[in-house]
């Protein structure tokens, strides 16, 4: 019994780093890579709210592919006619965990 506490604080953390731990990493990569100043979670700013994003693709196996995609390379259309402009400075690891944060959502 004298290595239960120990355990729980083991499964404790473990619990922590595999939930909060890389939403929060996604989110706070999301802030670093400008993307706050055009997305918010639940509401439009210049661009969509992640919500609506990841309720627009959700069920598309290639949805973070095509998105990686467009947040390279900019575009406009899909979301009305204000262009989104090129985010090739985004690097590609970054772009993959925001992604997958944004879709899970």
């Amino acid at each position: 019994m004298k290595h239960a506490p120990i355990a729980l604080l083991g499964l404790t953390i473990a619990a922590f780093t595999f939930t909060a731990g890389p939403a929060g990493a996604s989110e706070e990569l999301a802030k670093k890579s400008g993307c706050v100043a055009c997305h918010a979670p639940d509401k439009k700013v210049v661009g969509p709210s992640w919500h609506d994003i990841a309720a627009k693709y959700k069920g598309d196996a290639k949805a973070a592919d095509t998105l990686a995609a467009k947040v390279k390379a900019g575009g406009k259309g899909v979301w009305g006619q204000v262009a989104m402009p090129p985010q090739a400075q985004v690097k590609d690891p970054d772009l993959k965990a925001i992604l997958g944060w944004v879709l899970s959502r």
